[in-house]
């Protein structure tokens, strides 16, 4: 793994914080915007909880959390407190997670731009859904994922 100084991460600049928090809002009052759910990590540091809209993926039967901006701050917690909680509206789901490595993960990044291109496509420069294996396992260090288990 790269040095975290080294992780790329694209930071959201003021209209994307606020757009983000607006997302989060609506997850957590019951209107999940093209399948977004409010995510609850702690935090690595301080140990509150910290919130952040995400796009859960149901692929061949698992859920990932793909971070489609890089080595975030959910990533950084997510790897420190081993899960969290989803939530859209007053159902809240307490969930493990366990990091990919970025070999495991073109097939996911391929299935979540499919759904989600639209969205990220910024943060994913020339790759797409339709991108090659080899470019999708090239951009995979730059775009975390993890699978997760709910315990329902």
């Amino acid at each position: 793994m790269q040095p975290e100084r080294a992780q790329r991460y694209l930071k959201p600049g003021r209209f994307g914080a606020r757009l983000n928090g607006v997302v989060g809002w609506l997850a957590r009052r019951g209107v999940s915007l093209a399948g977004s759910a409010d995510l609850a990590v702690r935090g690595r540091k301080s140990g509150e909880w910290r919130r952040v809209p995400v796009n859960p993926l149901t692929f061949e039967g698992a859920q990932y959390l793909v971070s489609a901006r890089g080595h975030s701050e959910w990533v950084r917690n997510m790897r420190a407190a081993g899960g969290g909680q989803l939530r859209v509206g007053r159902r809240t789901r307490a969930f493990t997670a366990v990091e990919l490595a970025p070999a495991e993960t073109p097939a996911i990044l391929r299935a979540y731009l499919e759904r989600w291109g639209w969205e990220v496509k910024q943060y994913f420069g020339e790759v797409t859904a339709r991108s090659a294996d080899d470019v999708l396992l090239a951009a995979a260090p730059n775009h975390p994922v993890f699978r997760i288990t709910t315990a329902e």
